[in-house]
């Protein structure tokens, strides 16, 4: 009980901590974002856009940091026994498990905070009669949009920048820490796999383990117009991690065959280092293994596999076009979020706050659905993540139509 009383103490005084590093880097991001953007000299832009550029982002990293601050405290409340009970040190559970948890989840229902954003501090201008004003002077309602625009344009490739390249590393670091102290058991092994490795090159394993990089009972054969003309077979094939090139395998008790017309040649030995187009990744799938690809290695892996027949990479290129999909979305909902929030009306912004999380939850679970459609019901996977985005910008049209009225 003692030791469980000092974890708490320690939760507590690092999320205090944690806390106070996102208010500082709130107030830091929010001055040096306009400064940075000053600094291009961006003639197009008057004071009245910058004005609204500054509340748009301000308002979404806050709401950013508001968010994922909960969040954070109901995890640690869900996972506190599991922590104590695996000893995962403090420091891991810090910069290991919430330094990637908060920029994973941020990206993830980065629409929602849009969406909230947006409605929050428009309904505010409105409120305010600062849009009455703007308009009355003569400023169309298309003209209005272009500083909000230019926030989503930021916000949509900072989400592409992240969920492309930087957010799938330390998804990696993530699931190796919850494979250790969360009990969250990645799959290691798998059994009887056959794999086309090259143009008429085919691989067999009877059983491979990911851990040690080993695989029992290998064989490879080879084909020319339709016939084998050279058979491999191991007792022990072994990746060489420490190798500076890709597809090393060291075989051991090895027996090659190689058939030349009604001749036959065997060579055997106790180990070779051979080239084989293949790779650990590619013999066992995990769960969420895509969210751990960067896009350009998504889109090698998924070339590669699709070159060799395999039929196992629908969930890869879901992940590979909803990542392209999820940015724009930023547009789609801010033009929505505008449109309903940029009258002023009786009753405040709550029916607004309200109609945006119901939009940016119901946009989230589309896409869920969509790509659960791609998996399991042969949906083209470019089109099941494009669909939410499809859907939305007939609202998006709708909604800009009927603002200026």
């Amino acid at each position: 009980m003692k030791e469980m009383s000092n974890v708490n103490e320690n939760m507590k005084k690092w999320i205090c901590r944690l806390w106070q590093m996102l208010c500082t880097a709130y107030q830091w991001g929010r001055q040096h974002f306009i400064h940075f953007f000053h600094s291009f000299h961006f003639s197009f832009l008057k004071r009245l856009d910058w004005y609204i550029i500054n509340k748009f982002i301000g308002t979404y990293f806050f709401a950013i940091i508001l968010i994922i601050s909960i969040s954070i405290v109901f995890d640690v409340n869900e996972n506190l026994a599991k922590f104590t009970n695996y000893n995962a040190p403090l420091r891991a559970i810090v910069f290991d498990y919430y330094a990637n948890f908060v920029p994973y989840f941020a990206n993830l229902f980065s629409p929602l905070f849009v969406f909230i954003a947006v409605i929050f501090f428009t309904s505010k201008l409105a409120g305010n009669s600062e849009i009455i004003s703007m308009l009355a002077c003569g400023m169309s309602f298309k003209r209005l949009l272009r500083p909000y625009l230019i926030s989503a344009a930021f916000i949509a490739a900072l989400n592409f920048y992240l969920g492309s390249y930087v957010i799938p590393k330390g998804t990696v670091v993530r699931h190796d820490f919850e494979s250790l102290y969360k009990n969250n058991q990645k799959n290691t092994s798998a059994s009887n796999i056959q794999l086309m490795v090259d143009k008429g090159v085919v691989a067999y394993i009877s059983q491979y383990d990911d851990i040690r990089k080993t695989g029992y009972g290998f064989a490879l054969y080879k084909f020319e117009n339709k016939k084998m003309v050279s058979q491999m077979n191991a007792n022990v094939i072994q990746y060489d991690t420490i190798s500076d090139a890709r597809y090393h395998w060291k075989a051991r008790n090895y027996k090659i065959r190689t058939l030349k017309g009604m001749r036959e040649q065997i060579t055997s030995g106790s180990e070779i280092d051979t080239l084989i187009q293949m790779e650990p990744m590619d013999l066992v799938f995990s769960k969420g293994q895509q969210e751990t690809f960067t896009s350009p290695e998504l889109k090698r892996y998924i070339s590669k596999q699709q070159s060799r027949g395999s039929s196992n990479v629908v969930q890869y290129e879901v992940e590979y076009h909803k990542r392209i999909a999820s940015s724009f979305a930023s547009f789609i909902l801010t033009i929505i979020g505008v449109s309903l929030s940029s009258r002023k009306r009786k009753g405040g912004m709550g029916m607004y706050l309200g109609i945006g999380l119901a939009l940016s939850f119901t946009y989230i679970l589309l896409q869920t659905v969509c790509a659960t459609f791609a998996i399991n019901a042969d949906t083209p996977p470019m089109l099941a993540a494009w669909i939410p985005n499809i859907l939305y910008s007939f609202i998006a049209y709708f909604c800009y139509r009927q603002a200026p009225n």
